[in-house]
């Protein structure tokens, strides 16, 4: 068929400008202005958690709307990073929004705290090119990291704003958490002889009941994140890590260089994503779905409407 077809072209002018617009379309499609389109969708895929769920929405809406590209959203992917990286490098997915630490330590083998978050970030993007081909765009401005929380009463009885401050009351209080944060060196173990913590008693407290015992007043004290749709509400409080003992895990998006030759307006779409959240904004939105029921792509459209990158 290729001889045949090469035979064709040099006989027949015309027949060459046809051929030539032919292959001009392969594999694209034209946008309403003209401009070439791929005929494969953006894959995102997200980690199995509330927030991811919102972010991979966000990503979606942003990818349609403002490059044009049409996207295959896969949320909840088992095992978050350690089956979604190895998917990424065989080209199942374009992108999917990535932890900070969890890329130094997870992707690349590195120690946690070794460099400064700064250093991290552009040692993130310098890594994965060489070792993926694939590279970090844009900081959303959340960090989804390990919080100790205590009930708002408690923390104005006894004038707890920090870690430190609750080191010196520590021996008053109980602390429930769940047994993993328990027991993993870096989880109460370490955050405990960090700031010198010795509770009254410590309970093990399933991970999805840790804040109905805290609000319930069997505990006083739990682990949390950043960004818990719990800690959105003005009954609990998160203390200030004021020795800065947990690592930070800031959230970008993890893409494909590939994918960024294909569709050539999706890094700078993603880059809209860069600074529009704080640890308290995401705490409110995925509260909005886990407590107030709200579908994930509607928090995620509203919100991205209320700070003016989508339009109603």
């Amino acid at each position: 068929m290729k001889l045949k077809r090469i035979t064709a072209v040099l006989m027949s002018a015309v027949l060459i400008t046809g051929l030539a617009g032919c292959a001009g379309n392969s594999g694209s499609g034209k946008s309403e202005n003209g401009e070439s389109v791929p005929d494969e969708p953006v894959k995102i895929a997200t980690k199995p958690m509330t927030e991811q769920f919102i972010l991979g929405e966000m990503l979606k809406l942003l990818i349609e709307e403002k490059a044009g590209y049409e996207v295959e959203l896969t949320k909840g992917i088992g095992g978050g990073t350690s089956n979604i990286q190895p998917a990424m490098e065989k080209g199942e997915f374009d992108l999917y929004p990535e932890y900070t630490s969890s890329g130094w330590i997870l992707v690349l083998g590195h120690e946690a705290g070794e460099v400064s978050d700064d250093e991290m970030f552009e040692k993130l993007k310098e890594e994965y090119e060489e070792n993926y081909d694939m590279t970090w765009v844009g900081l959303y401005g959340q960090n989804n990291t390990y919080a100790v929380v205590v009930r708002s009463d408690t923390a104005e009885k006894y004038g707890l704003e920090t870690c430190s401050d609750l080191a010196e009351v520590s021996g008053q209080l109980v602390f429930g958490g769940n047994p993993d944060y328990i027991e993993r060196a870096d989880g109460l173990p370490g955050v405990s002889e960090m700031y010198g913590f010795e509770f009254k008693d410590i309970m093990d407290i399933d991970i999805g009941l840790k804040y109905e015992a805290l609000r319930n007043g069997d505990i006083d004290v739990t682990n949390g994140y950043t960004t818990d749709a719990q800690i959105s509400q003005d009954d609990v409080v998160a203390l200030a890590d004021d020795k800065n003992y947990q690592v930070n895990y800031f959230c970008s998006t993890v893409v494909r260089e590939d994918a960024l030759e294909k569709f050539p307006k999706l890094e700078e779409t993603l880059e809209l994503m860069d600074g529009i959240l704080t640890d308290q904004k995401m705490a409110e939105l995925n509260y909005q779905v886990e407590e107030e029921g709200r579908d994930e792509a509607d928090v995620a459209r509203d919100y991205l409407v209320a700070e003016g990158i989508l339009e109603e």
